[in-house]
């Protein structure tokens, strides 16, 4: 799908963007890859790494995506978008609020008016677990993005299709739990908020192959959802660290012990797809225009990282870990 088309990704130099790059270098032979980000530093890293010389598809684009009119010039001529510029850390979310929205949010409405106006023909985001009953200003503003992105269908005319992927914590992504302890195990005391808590867990190279997927397969107006593992943080740490002092420093603010990528009052929308579910909207575009396809799931379920069927088991923890300590 990717052969001979132009692809633009936000937050290109995150850690999924450049996982999304590389994996696209590997596997298509797109015309352009262009990857926007606002960051001239890591955008000089990532070309010592991935150099257009080399990758003559590769574009590197400064921008950001509260920039709208920067995001009318960068989208032109663009096929398909990836949207996964986002601020992110729960901590800076809520002692910057406005911040947050501006990216989070604006910044989402930014590249769906910019997306619709330049002919781009589907364009696909980010967004998380945390979106889900939302306890913190950074799910919160992603559960905007999700309903500014499946809304943006009502307005495109066809011309344009919109869909989300929502999926849980990402292994070893900047800022998460596993680098912290890796960190943490010099000093032989690894911090756990809470012995009960919980999480979905899924790895940079699952994230960016279930997002290659459902941006060939998408109608428009999807919250697509992996079947992904729960891991329990306790479990995690003992493995990072078998010998380690466990000191517990309580539930954060903005924090849940137990995180849902479904809720109970989504799950009269949802449909198994085997692999992943989706959340179909309820607009009538949907119905009019896409055949409803999957098994019903039932009412009042929803599926909650307490609750998963699927655990992350501690040999694969390992793997996971030993990867990380190498790469």
């Amino acid at each position: 799908m990717l052969n001979g088309r132009s692809v633009l990704v936000t937050g290109g130099t995150g850690s999924f963007g450049q996982k999304f790059v590389e994996t696209v270098l590997q596997r298509y032979e797109p015309r352009r890859l262009i990857i926007l980000s606002r960051d001239e530093l890591k955008q000089y890293e990532m070309q010592q790494v991935k150099s257009p010389a080399e990758n003559p598809c590769l574009r590197y684009f400064l921008g950001d995506v509260r920039d709208k009119d920067r995001l009318y010039r960068a989208f032109y001529g663009v096929d398909l978008v990836v949207h996964a510029a986002a601020l992110k850390q729960v901590p800076a979310a809520e002692y910057n609020p406005f911040e947050v929205v501006r990216t989070n949010i604006i910044g989402t409405q930014n590249v769906i008016d910019a997306a619709i106006d330049n002919g781009v023909q589907k364009v696909i985001a980010l967004s998380t677990d945390k979106a889900v009953n939302p306890v913190n200003l950074y799910g919160a503003t992603k559960l905007c993005l999700e309903r500014l992105v499946v809304a943006a269908n009502s307005y495109a005319g066809g011309r344009t299709k919109f869909s989300v992927v929502r999926y849980g914590n990402v292994v070893g992504s900047r800022g998460s739990v596993v680098p912290v302890f890796l960190k943490q195990k010099k000093a032989h005391v690894l911090t756990v908020t809470d012995e009960r808590m919980t999480r979905f867990w899924i790895t940079l190279e699952q994230g960016v192959s279930f997002v290659l997927g459902c941006l060939e397969n998408m109608h428009g107006g999807e919250v697509f959802v992996p079947k992904i593992p729960s891991m329990r943080i306790i479990d995690l740490a003992r493995t990072v660290c078998p010998h380690c002092r466990i000191q517990f420093i309580g539930v954060r603010p903005g924090e849940k012990l137990h995180e849902l990528l479904i809720s109970k009052d989504e799950a009269r929308n949802v449909v198994d797809h085997g692999d992943y579910f989706v959340v179909q909207p309820s607009f009538p575009f949907w119905k009019s225009k896409v055949e409803q396809q999957g098994r019903p799931i039932p009412e009042e379920w929803e599926y909650a990282s307490d609750t998963n069927e699927q655990w992350l088991e501690k040999g694969r923890m390992q793997e996971l870990i030993n990867q990380l300590t190498t790469d």
